[in-house]
């Protein structure tokens, strides 16, 4: 009884401990809260430190991530409000310049970059300089600083282009010395989602596709940057042909080559580039930096629109799932809810979906389609506007479309649908274990996922996918009004560019949101001064808010780089969260899927988070 009695005062002590702390950190946090205040912007430069990725929606915080200063989840920077807080600075007399620091810049898609940059274009011409610095200039890096007015590098600075491509992980040979069996279910011949799990290396229509669209991806990159920065093109496409050369003919000093072919216009440590922005904006003798600095975050808040008007927009970002999701993946049924909610208001005379999604479950996808349907049926048209990506799921979801826009960079397409079933009796034999059992029907304990699923199973899943598949074409042949003969010679599951997603009617017209804006307003008679936004969504909690407030810290300079080369390619780790989370997803989420795996991601880097870190060791430890 001793012994009971000292583990039961124990648990209590850890119990009250427990209780202490979260109440510690509640009431810290309502105090954080409570005694916040709007800061005054003053005059000078505004810094505008991209440290993280460009995104369309931002995840919010993992609070207990934030309570112990670590998340799993890089930065992330939501293009609309920089596109407003842009908007604001260029007609703002306290904003004497843009501070591009691109030093932990990590990417953000060919359509969003330029969506930005065609704002600091803006900036340019009302008059104010946009000042970039890097210690390394990347693709995505280089894509958002030509925009600027100076570009700067220090002298151990490099530029590196690579252009689209890269190797992709196939897991073949590991799931056969595990003993998994990848079941695969799929229509499409191009619809290489699944090859990761089924080859050890790209199969040759999956190659034709991927090759075709990182031409066009490369192609539409540099028409971007010719626009504004023609003199750097010659010496751009001498870098792309052959670096060696480039480097060897400037003795080995990358930053000087970059120079002489007219890629970037000074060569200068930080100190230097501060200097620059004291000339700019003022000088600031008190504070860490040189220069008069406005916080990108303080001016944010003062900038963007928080204003509602008679068009709703719903985003539909990230992988979609089924049920409720919060911000950054698309819930099927947050999303149908919040559409939901806005028809209910009865004051929204247009809908624009804005789609930034390489799709995911296909019941999801079909429960965000039937909410826009009621939205049609009661009259309100419906624009859709595709981001970065919106292929597979996110294709389905724009099907309702009245009108379409995409940007010629989008990726889209990826008419096709796919199933994986992971069995494990390779997996028990090794280990010495026999699965053995009875049947009633055919159908008893199918799908069989420790013997392997039978002839009649696997023949039910295929038709499944198949069913889906058609369904998939119908509707998208019902809204392209073309027929389904003609949409499945384009679809099976291949990949599109916009520019050639627009010869092929896939899309209507090229365009980004202010396109997307003029034409829902023209579709529901609206008048100029009636094209407020009404952003549908879930609106945050009081504790998302204060955790999105701490992790948003400023202050932070994790994502500083070592050198310039560190800069230029994306962290091991984040290869391998990437990969074992594509992996995780695809095997652990709905057996039939409309998802594009082959589109490139947008989030280059990320940390190994410890949900993937313990997935990979139980399926290690298989072996």
């Amino acid at each position: 009884m001793r012994f009971v009695k000292a583990i039961w005062t124990l648990l209590v002590g850890i119990k009250d401990a427990l209780v202490l702390l979260f109440m510690l950190i509640f009431f810290g946090l309502l105090y954080a809260g409570l005694s916040a205040r709007p800061v005054a912007v003053g005059k000078g430069v505004l810094a505008m430190d991209l440290d993280g990725v460009l995104v369309e929606q931002a995840e919010r915080p993992d609070p207990f991530s934030t309570i112990a200063g670590a998340s799993n989840v890089t930065r992330e920077f939501e293009l609309r409000d920089l596109v407003a807080t842009l908007d604001a600075a260029k007609d703002d007399d306290r904003v004497k310049a843009i501070a591009l620091d691109l030093d932990g810049f990590l990417g953000g898609g060919q359509p969003a970059l330029a969506a930005l940059g065609e704002k600091l274009d803006e900036v340019r011409k009302s008059g104010k300089p946009v000042v970039a610095f890097a210690t390394g200039y990347t693709d995505d890096r280089y894509q958002l600083a030509a925009h600027a007015s100076e570009v700067w590098l220090p002298p151990m600075g490099a530029v590196a282009m690579a252009g689209p491509g890269g190797n992709n992980l196939y897991f073949k040979g590991l799931f056969d010395k595990l003993g998994v069996t990848a079941n695969i279910y799929r229509v499409g011949t191009y619809k290489s989602a699944v090859e990761p799990f089924m080859r050890s290396d790209m199969s040759p229509e999956a190659r034709e596709n991927a090759q075709a669209l990182g031409d066009a991806l490369l192609e539409t990159w540099k028409e971007d940057i010719a626009r504004t920065r023609p003199a750097a093109m010659p010496g751009l496409n001498r870098l792309l042909a052959d670096p060696v050369a480039v480097s060897q003919a400037a003795g080995g000093d990358l930053a000087k080559a970059a120079l002489d072919l007219k890629l970037v216009d000074k060569l200068g440590e930080r100190r230097a580039y501060e200097e620059r922005l004291a000339q700019l904006g003022g000088k600031d003798d008190d504070g860490p930096h040189l220069y008069q600095r406005i916080k990108l975050a303080d001016y944010e808040n003062e900038a963007v629109d928080r204003s509602e008007g008679p068009i709703g927009v719903v985003t539909v970002a990230g992988e979609i799932v089924d049920g409720k999701a919060g911000p950054g993946r698309a819930g099927g049924e947050t999303i149908s809810r919040v559409i939901e909610k806005g028809l209910a208001r009865d004051d929204l005379k247009a809908l624009i979906v804005r789609i930034d999604s390489p799709g995911g479950s296909a019941l999801a996808a079909e429960r965000i389609r039937q909410s826009l349907l009621a939205a049609k049926a009661r009259k309100i048209p419906v624009v859709v506007s595709m981001g970065n990506v919106a292929a597979s799921g996110g294709y389905w979801v724009a099907t309702p479309g009245d009108y379409v826009f995409a940007e010629p960079s989008t990726i889209t397409g990826s008419i096709g649908v796919f199933g994986v079933l992971p069995s494990f009796e390779g997996a028990l034999a090794k280990l010495g274990v026999g699965a053995d059992g009875i049947k009633t029907t055919p159908l008893s304990g199918e799908p069989d996922l420790l013997k392997g699923p039978s002839d009649a199973a696997n023949a039910l899943i295929q038709a499944g996918v198949e069913q889906v598949y058609r369904k998939f074409l119908t509707i998208v042949a019902e809204s392209r009004h073309k027929s389904t003969a003609d949409i499945d010679r384009i679809a099976q599951g291949r990949v599109w560019d916009g520019g050639s997603a627009r010869q092929l009617g896939l899309i209507d017209g090229f365009g980004g949101m202010n396109e997307a804006v003029a034409k829902a307003a023209e579709l529901a008679k609206l008048g100029e001064d009636e094209r407020g936004l009404t952003y549908l969504t879930e609106e945050p909690s009081f504790a998302d808010m204060l955790f999105a407030d701490l992790a948003g810290d400023e202050t932070s300079d994790d994502s500083a780089p070592a050198d310039a080369l560190a800069t230029l390619g994306p962290a091991p780790e984040g290869m391998l969260a990437r990969a074992i989370a594509e992996v995780r997803s695809i095997l652990s989420g709905p057996t039939i899927q409309a998802r594009c795996l082959e589109c490139p991601p947008v989030v280059a880097s990320q940390r190994l988070s410890a949900e993937d870190r313990g997935w990979l060791a139980r399926w290690l430890s298989f072996s």
